[in-house]
């Protein structure tokens, strides 16, 4: 069974560019530019992770995480940060699992994600 992953930003190149990435890895991949009920979709998506983009229109990619980290049922599931705003620490302050800077490359975007889907 090939592992889920949900992807949250409001740049279309970024996720056509990542789900591609993605995809020819065997990952199946979910993507949205839609913060607005993204806890349901992430609950109906049943993801194995959620990458999230820190400035987002509308909720920050860091309020979004602490509230998957927040939840009963989603608190298990990795979430990675990608930003080019980078302050680590208060990144890492909402429970996120990696931070991946933006611009990033594929290999690490590839290597941040393997290590935690199958660590």
């Amino acid at each position: 069974m090939l592992k889920r992953i949900l992807i949250l930003d409001d740049n279309q190149d970024i996720l056509d560019v990542v789900k591609e990435a993605l995809l020819y890895e065997r990952y199946e991949v979910t993507i949205t530019s839609e913060t607005e009920n993204i806890i349901e979709a992430i609950q109906t998506c049943k993801p194995d992770l959620v990458m999230l983009d820190y400035k987002l229109n509308g909720t920050r990619g860091d309020d979004i995480c602490r509230q998957i980290k927040a939840h009963q049922q989603l608190n298990n599931i990795p979430v990675i940060i990608c930003s080019a705003y980078l302050n680590k620490d208060d990144l890492l302050a909402c429970g996120c699992d990696a931070i991946i800077s933006k611009p990033f490359g594929l290999d690490e975007l590839v290597d941040t994600v393997n290590g935690l889907v199958y660590c």
